[in-house]
């Protein structure tokens, strides 16, 4: 299958402004594009290329006063598969982690674990961990959640979205990122684009998707907490330890959104 991906901004700035936009595709999906992604602005501004710390690819520029557009686009090779289904994989005490996953079981910007805990060992606390506990998170974060596009707000951290039981999908990877972590099971949030095959009431058009990863048996391993079954055509752009490590465009300045549109559809 091949899918077609990509994304519009346009933004009116009062002045030239500072951005970082991390837009494309992940380099663990770069062996699938038919031909890397194209990033345009306009009006063309220069930009320079670096990875952040969490391995994503970001671009760096400056765009001028006024209206200012930028768009990435690509073509992807997708198998066509839904999202494997998960083995019984076993967990890994804490004294046995890797060093380099520790730092996700910590508290970050939206997954406040301090404030989380007491809900996590009380209501998951005498589970086996592992697959099913992960499982039983995601099972639970659904239940809480209620999704509504309508009330989307950038700031809600994992404990408002439990207390208000309602949010977007980036709601939801963040309650179950913190409760894994609560549970000591490394997790990180994930972004990027996915589509509408096979679903029968898609969602509202035009936003990328968030997910989670954690880790398992000795690798990072796919969870999806708000749709919670296996989907098609999912393409990861970003990772990191929630939504303020990957925001798509980060403005250094006053800006305001004007347009945006997403899209993932299949080709011939």
């Amino acid at each position: 299958m091949r899918l077609a991906l990509g994304c519009q901004f346009q933004f009116e700035l009062p002045r030239p402004t500072p951005m970082i936009a991390r837009l494309w595709t992940h380099q663990s999906r770069l062996a699938d594009l038919e031909t890397p992604d194209q990033l345009r602005t306009d009006p063309p501004v220069p930009l320079q290329a670096f990875h952040d710390e969490f391995g994503n690819f970001c671009s760096r520029l400056v765009a001028p006063a006024g209206c200012f557009g930028i768009e990435i686009a690509a073509v992807v090779r997708d198998s066509g598969q839904p999202d494997p289904p998960h083995p019984d994989y076993a967990g890994t005490p804490v004294e046995d982690l890797p060093e380099t996953v520790l730092g996700y079981l910590l508290g970050s910007r939206y997954c406040d674990t301090d404030l989380m805990a007491p809900v996590a060992w009380a209501r998951f606390g005498t589970r086996p961990g592992g697959q099913a506990l992960v499982q039983e998170i995601c099972d639970y974060v659904q239940a809480q959640i209620r999704f509504d596009y309508l009330q989307a707000r950038v700031t809600r951290t994992a404990s408002q979205a439990h207390a208000e039981g309602v949010g977007v999908c980036r709601d939801y990877a963040h309650l179950a990122i913190t409760l894994c972590r609560c549970m000591n099971i490394p997790a990180r949030y994930c972004t990027g684009y996915l589509s509408e095959i096979g679903t029968a009431t898609p969602d509202a058009p035009g936003d990328f998707a968030a997910w989670i990863e954690v880790w398992l048996d000795g690798g990072w391993r796919l969870f999806d907490p708000r749709n919670n079954v296996p989907r098609i055509g999912r393409v990861l752009v970003a990772r990191g330890r929630d939504a303020a490590d990957v925001a798509m465009i980060h403005s250094f300045g006053l800006h305001q959104l004007i347009s945006f549109q997403v899209r993932t559809e299949p080709m011939p």
